[in-house]
Order: structure tokens, then sequence, then C-alpha cells
């Protein structure tokens, strides 16, 4: 009896698991060894930067689950893929939630001042490529075959394409 593979990426943690967890280490560590970099920017414009990438970031993770919804597909990487999305924000970006989340990540950063955030924000996204991404990219492109291949040719890992 041969073993079939799960229908979904396997993917290492839960993405957002990801993120969170480098938000509370990071508030967590400068609260313990403050390094006082990001305080020490001018307080308005910090703030502004903060809350527009914030924002920004937000909206991207709330998009993409309207489109999958509209598409009938899963949006947890626990589930399987029914379809493949290629339109709207996934024809400019292939991962349009891990570029907003990363994004809404750092306007958390600015917001807080936390320096430790955006240092951690690098394992984090280390973390999520190799963990996350490169799963997912490897089961769709099992799943959907020649498909996929030509999305990846026409839209960015996580650029954006205009």
């Amino acid at each position: 009896m041969t073993e079939q593979a799960p229908d979904h990426p396997n993917v290492v943690a839960f993405p957002p698991i990801i993120l969170l967890g480098t938000l509370a280490a990071g508030v967590i560590l400068d609260g313990f060894l403050p390094l006082g970099y990001l305080s020490a920017l001018p307080g308005v414009p910090r703030l502004l930067l903060g809350a527009l990438l914030l924002g920004f970031g937000m909206s991207l993770p709330v998009r993409v689950r309207r489109a999958f919804v509209s598409a009938g597909t899963n949006i947890r990487p626990d589930q399987p893929t029914t379809a493949l999305v290629t339109s709207g924000l996934f024809a400019h970006t292939r991962n349009p939630v891990y570029v907003g989340g990363s994004t809404a990540l750092l306007g958390l950063a600015l917001l807080l001042s936390s320096d430790w955030t955006v240092i951690l924000m690098v394992p984090a996204l280390l973390l999520l490529h190799y963990g996350v991404v490169l799963r997912e990219e490897a089961y769709l492109e099992q799943k959907f075959g020649g498909a996929y291949r030509a999305y990846k040719a026409s839209a960015p890992r996580y650029g954006w394409k205009f």
C-alpha cells in the first residue's frame, strides 16, 4: 500500500503565528534590552509611516480572503487548495498575504518603537520563505502543474508587477 501525500503544503508553522510571535518576542526583548533607535526618530513622521504601513499591510490579507472565498478555495495552508487564484492582487504578486503581513508588522514596529521586532523580522521572514512559501509553491506546482508554472513566470514572488 502506497502512502498518499497530504493535500496541503505541509508548512512548518501557521504563517500568522510566525509574524505574531515575532511581534511578541520583539516587544518582550524591547522591555528587557531596549535599543532606542526607533524611539530616537521624530515621533510624528514615524507614527504616520507606521500607521500607513499597518493599514496598507492589513488590507492585503482582507482582500485576499475575499478573492479566495469568491474562487471557492481555502486560505489556510493546512487545507487543500481547490482553485488557483491569479487575478486581482495575485496578478501583481504571488504572495500578497505575506507581503501584507510583513508590511503590517513593520508598521507595528514603527508605531511601538520596537527595534527588536525589526531585527527579528529577518529570521522570521527567512522562516516564512523557506518553511512556508517554498513549500506552498512546490505543492501548487505539483497540484496545478503547467498552469502554476505559467503563473509563476507572470507574477513576482514578493515584488509588485505594474
